[in-house]
């Protein structure tokens, strides 16, 4: 049986704005105090640990900082009109229209800004760091992004082990 390594909340969380989108309707703009659960599994290093629990919450605050205070924007999404200009984004879903600074916006390989997509974005940007540090004993990785108590979505995905 692997062994797991969780880090969650305390610093692991961020400040954003979003609004999901839906077949026939879009959530007003609003925002979350989100906080992150992260749990890896995989076999031990010779030094006796699975993955060092500060260089974890430090990959997952580092992510969490890239979303802080920023509005979500699902670039994948096939409802909404996109446009990215040189200063701005414009963002449009049915008769409903924004305009973002660039600089407040970040845009995300996502078809919607729900918890479940931002958890399995969160995970493919800690395996890939994981991955760059050398991390070949990590077998899994599952994040939860909460939106408010008791109110989570989750991603788990399996890591081939090299």
């Amino acid at each position: 049986m692997p062994y797991k390594v969780t880090v969650e909340r305390n610093t692991l969380r961020f400040a954003a704005a979003h609004f999901a989108t839906f077949e026939d309707s879009c959530e007003p703009l609003h925002g979350h105090n989100y906080d992150v659960r992260v749990e890896v599994e995989g076999e031990l290093t010779e030094v006796g640990w699975l993955v060092d629990f500060a260089l974890m919450k430090s990959l997952t605050r580092a992510v969490c900082q890239s979303l802080d205070h920023k509005f979500i924007l699902q670039r994948d999404s096939k409802l909404l009109e996109i446009d990215e200009g040189k200063k701005q984004w414009k963002i449009r879903y049915q008769d409903r229209g924004y305009s973002f600074p660039k600089a407040d916006v970040v845009a995300l390989s996502i078809t919607n800004s729900t918890a479940e997509q931002l958890a399995r974005w969160f995970a493919g940007r800690l395996r890939e760091q994981l991955a760059e540090r050398g991390a070949t004993n990590v077998t899994s990785i599952e994040v939860g992004v909460e939106e408010m108590p008791g109110q989570a979505g989750w991603w788990r995905e399996e890591i081939a082990v090299s």
